[in-house]
């Protein structure tokens, strides 16, 4: 009986390690992971370069009272828009008016001398030919019909300036545009030292000033000499103001002034552009974005941002190689337009890029390619200018 139970131990032993020597199943195969690719293809792609601008008035005048003399009463809205020639501020004419009777007056009084000294001058020229007078007596009577003559042309300039004087007492806008506070009410004596009334800003066309840094400019006159970018002819760049809330304004225009030098204490090169505002919707003084575009990226190779990841060594993307497996693409981004990056290096025409997906993947990984982003794989790249190009925005910087 002992030796029974003997066996019995001894043959479960031997079951045990047998079943505990027994391999584990293989697990199953993975099957490939479903991404989202898109196949690079370089493009022409129109980009534009934004700054921070101030808008400014493209003519401010000031409407000062050019004549001494009582306030009558403004005659304008405060703060309207005001056209050229349109009366603003009326003083008291009688004084005026006084200064120019009196000055025809003298006129006159003038007039009657020279008529006088002429009727003179013809009666002695017969009579010295006839040597009944002496030559003196012809010289006296010259001289004195000149005299008479000066006088009566001083006496005009005096009417004329006593007219320009009293067309000064109303006082008009020489220009069409928004009009500031009265600075001097009704009824004050305007004098030398209270004879800025207002100011009127001309706000058609609108300036918008910005600045570019040297970094910036040296940059893009770079890219233009490497053939990287492609700047319009005779540097026509088309200009756009961006609000603080975001829209974009709808006047357009173009660069009307760079300055000679940089800005010593700023190192900045000041650029102007002149902007159309008929509805005067830009008033001077806004902050805005300015929005610089007409230059072109030849060949470009673009990825949408979510492509693009980066790690402790820099950026990188999943590419596809030709074996639809999965492989870690480093590339060196550049500047962004719209969703999409610029890429510098790293990828070329033709490789398959996932935009979608990336994190169910490890290198080497089985892909299969699917979504709304698989083109049929291009024999060779065409360059496909992007249509809307006001609509992109890029960290790419400097115009000029």
């Amino acid at each position: 009986m002992p030796s029974s139970r003997l066996l019995l131990a001894l043959f479960g032993t031997l079951l045990l390690v047998a079943g505990c020597s027994k391999e584990a199943p293989p697990a199953p195969a993975r099957g490939p992971v479903e991404v989202t690719v898109e196949i690079v293809t370089p493009k022409d792609v129109p980009v534009s370069f934004e700054y921070v601008g101030q808008s400014q008035s493209s003519r401010q005048v000031q409407i000062v009272a050019r004549v001494t003399g009582f306030l009558d009463r403004r005659v304008y809205t405060e703060g309207s828009l005001v056209k050229a020639g349109q009366l603003m501020f009326l003083q008291d004419p009688k004084p005026f008016q006084a200064s120019l009777d009196g000055a025809k007056a003298a006129l006159s009084q003038q007039e009657a001398r020279l008529q006088t000294a002429r009727d003179n001058l013809n009666r002695v020229r017969p009579l010295v030919a006839l040597n009944a007078l002496s030559k003196k007596d012809l010289d006296d009577a010259t001289g004195a019909e000149q005299a008479a003559q000066a006088a009566v042309d001083m006496a005009r300039a005096n009417v004329r300036q006593a007219e320009l004087n009293l067309g000064y007492t109303k006082i008009a806008s020489p220009v069409t545009g928004l009009s500031s506070f009265a600075k001097v009410q009704d009824g004050a004596y305007v004098g030398s030292e209270n004879n800025l009334l207002t100011y009127v800003e001309q706000v058609d066309p609108i300036y918008i000033n910005f600045s570019i840094s040297e970094n910036d400019l040296l940059k893009v006159r770079a890219d233009a000499a490497a053939g990287r970018l492609r700047l319009p002819g005779r540097d026509e760049f088309e200009v756009q103001a961006v609000l603080a809330d975001g829209s974009v304004f709808p006047g357009r225009g173009r660069i009307t002034f760079s300055n000679a030098d940089f800005n010593q204490k700023t190192g900045t090169y000041l650029l102007r552009a002149t902007l159309s505002n008929p509805n005067s919707a830009l008033r001077p003084g806004q902050f805005v974005r300015v929005r610089v575009s007409g230059a072109v990226r030849p060949n470009a190779i673009t990825v949408p941002q979510q492509a693009v990841l980066q790690g402790a060594k820099g950026h990188f993307v999943v590419v596809v190689d030709k074996d639809s497996k999965a492989e870690i693409r480093p590339v060196e981004v550049g500047g962004w337009i719209g969703d999409a990056w610029f890429i510098e290096r790293g990828l070329a025409a033709g490789d398959v890029v996932v935009v979608d997906g990336m994190v169910r993947l490890s290198p080497g990984a089985v892909v299969k390619a699917s979504g709304p982003r698989v083109p049929a794989r291009p024999t060779a790249p065409s360059p496909e200018p992007v249509k809307d190009a006001s609509r992109t925005n890029t960290s790419d910087k400097g115009p000029k």
